[in-house]
């Protein structure tokens, strides 16, 4: 089952490193969250939800830097 899941977080790794402008985010919290949920026995849960996160607040930081951006001209 460890294989299994192993496999399945290394292939959506690969796939998300391919498509990089919606994964801004994504590899450092599926990273974070497949470690943390492999302590916690969920390995490719905890990456799927850090992805989800890590895109998440990737997008809230670029949000906040165009909006900063556009208050200084």
């Amino acid at each position: 089952m460890k294989k299994l899941s192993a496999v399945v977080v290394t292939a959506g790794l690969l796939l998300a490193m391919s498509s990089q402008a919606e994964a801004k985010g994504c590899l450092k919290g599926a990273a974070v969250g497949g470690v943390a949920g492999h302590v916690a026995n969920h390995g490719v849960a905890g990456a799927a939800a850090g992805c989800a996160v890590g895109h998440h607040m990737a997008h809230k930081k670029e949000k906040e830097a165009e909006k900063k951006q556009q208050e200084q001209k």
